[in-house]
């Protein structure tokens, strides 16, 4: 198991993942510990001089004017956690959850948030112990960031509310630390304001998507590339001399993968001096670096942002080191809901280009004399008809799904927080684009392995070949029509999964 250390200067995208999905050990570096204690000093001085700061002696959002007794401060932060749990609905995954709870502890020990250690070591030693907490799927508005979100996890620290059981059931908070050996805790004036206003849960479930997108990406090339062997279509669009001229990074990128992987076949060996094959190829083919190439760039942009964020300040009030503590509005989830959408509208269109690239190649009049429907027996068997309607349902409800969540604002807390970002539901409406996507490609890379199998005897592609073994399994040889939705979910597993692409760029080298 690796370790991740926190420091006062913040973590990595990849530190994100490991302890999101590969459980990784997190430990509070000891200069974190000392941010943290000297934030807290400034923070222990207000309040002995009994000066009026948001949060700190003061209630929230609309009741900021209202002076709280010191006697009621640590009630109001356990208050606080306890109203802002309002959630509702389904759990989050795990691995949002554990994202966001790790990026929590990034915000707290760059020290500027006046807590104690002990708050950030308590929300590490949920992550070490694997209590994760419930988290329900709707509650935040992207404004204050992520408010009722990492509300739910603060009260699991409190020794209150569910946790995530083994078989994703609800378990009562207090007997999940117990079971644990771990101790509730209590808090401080400033403390549970700090456990919640932040942009963790959309940062997190961005910082995923971005990983996600960058293997789905790279395999849309692989997907297009197969698919363009077996319609019999030309490699010359993707010469990199016709990508110079037109100079977008990932466009560039994206052709010159599908280039390489169409080399050494004989399936395009064969029809490739044909002076009766087409002029120029379909736009689904012709144009596919110019679409993935262009949700490359999107991703670049996205992951920009991500990485911004992934070092910024996300609190209010903040306690500068001067001793200051200055409200902010950097709680505001507008970068990350703006790059959610972005995203989410670029996969959708991959997703949408290898449909029409699965529609081509089972149509008998436009796939260059491949039987209907990649049947050999087409009649008494429909071949994988059907496979392409379940493509075009997902296209639609992308397209759904694409439309932005950030345009979406509306007003709350008594019109205080008269603007909101809509963040969270952008990003979790990015990853159902990407699962989606993951699904397209899965039926992209059937049909195109089907089409190269009726190829024969002609010998594809390494990648052709590739793809050919690690489906054979499932998808076994043309002929009658079997049970598909098994097959369909064995594509999708190699699709998703590495070990397709280590096969290829075995044989032909890195993939861009």
């Amino acid at each position: 198991m690796s370790t991740v250390t926190v420091q006062p200067t913040g973590i990595t995208p990849a530190d994100v993942l490991a302890v999101a999905r590969g459980d990784a050990h997190v430990v509070l570096a000891p200069a974190a510990v000392d941010a943290m204690v000297t934030s807290r000093s400034i923070v222990d001085g207000i309040e002995a001089a009994g000066r009026p700061v948001y949060g700190v002696s003061t209630g929230f959002g609309a009741l900021a004017n209202t002076f709280v007794a010191p006697q009621r401060r640590a009630e109001l932060q356990h208050a606080l956690i306890r109203s802002h749990a309002a959630g509702i609905g389904a759990p989050m995954p795990r691995e949002v959850v554990r994202a966001m709870m790790l990026l929590r502890v990034r915000s707290l020990a760059l020290g500027r948030s006046g807590v104690r250690p002990l708050v950030a070591q308590a929300l590490v030693d949920l992550l070490n112990a694997d209590v994760t907490p419930w988290v329900p799927e709707h509650g935040s508005l992207g404004a204050s960031g992520d408010l009722a979100p990492l509300a739910h996890c603060a009260l699991v620290l409190l020794g209150e509310g569910w946790v995530l059981g083994p078989a994703g059931e609800q378990v009562d908070a207090a007997d999940a630390l117990r079971a644990a050996g771990l101790t509730p805790i209590a808090l401080a004036a400033k403390e549970g304001l700090a456990l919640i206003n932040g942009t963790d849960g959309m940062l997190g479930m961005l910082l995923l998507a971005v990983a996600d997108a960058r293997h789905l990406f790279a395999m849309a090339d692989v997907t297009a590339a197969l698919a363009i062997e077996a319609m019999l279509g030309s490699e010359r669009p993707f010469l990199p001399e016709l990508h110079a001229i037109r100079p977008h990074p990932g466009q560039a990128a994206s052709a010159a993968n599908i280039h390489l992987l169409l080399q050494d076949s004989r399936v395009m060996d064969s029809h490739r001096d044909d002076l009766a094959h087409a002029v120029q190829d379909a736009y689904s083919m012709r144009c596919a670096p110019q679409v993935a190439g262009a949700a490359r760039d999107t991703l670049d942009f996205v992951e920009t942002v991500a990485g911004r964020e992934l070092v910024s300040v996300v609190d209010n009030p903040v306690v500068l080191p001067d001793g200051r503590v200055e409200s902010t509005g950097n709680f505001h989830g507008a970068p990350l809901g703006f790059a959610a959408d972005y995203l989410a509208i670029a996969a959708a269109e991959v997703g949408a280009i290898a449909e029409r690239r699965v529609d081509r190649l089972l149509d008998v009049t436009r796939n260059r004399d491949l039987p209907a429907f990649l049947s050999p027996d087409a009649g008494v068997n429909s071949g994988l008809m059907i496979a392409q309607y379940t493509a075009a349902g997902i296209v639609a409800e992308n397209r759904r799904l694409a439309a932005p969540a950030s345009v979406d604002s509306l007003p709350t807390s008594g019109m205080q927080e008269d603007h909101v970002s809509m963040g969270w539901a952008g990003a979790k409406k990015l990853r159902t684009v990407l699962d989606n996507l993951t699904s397209l490609l899965a039926v992209e890379l059937l049909a195109a392995v089907r089409g190269l199998q009726l190829r024969a005897p002609l010998v594809p592609s390494p990648a052709g070949r590739a793809a050919v073994a690690a489906l054979g399994g499932a998808a076994g040889e043309p002929g009658p029509d079997i049970f598909l939705a098994p097959v369909m979910e064995a594509a999708r597993a190699v699709l998703a999964g590495p070990d397709l692409r280590a096969a290829i760029e075995r044989e032909i080298g890195p993939l861009g």
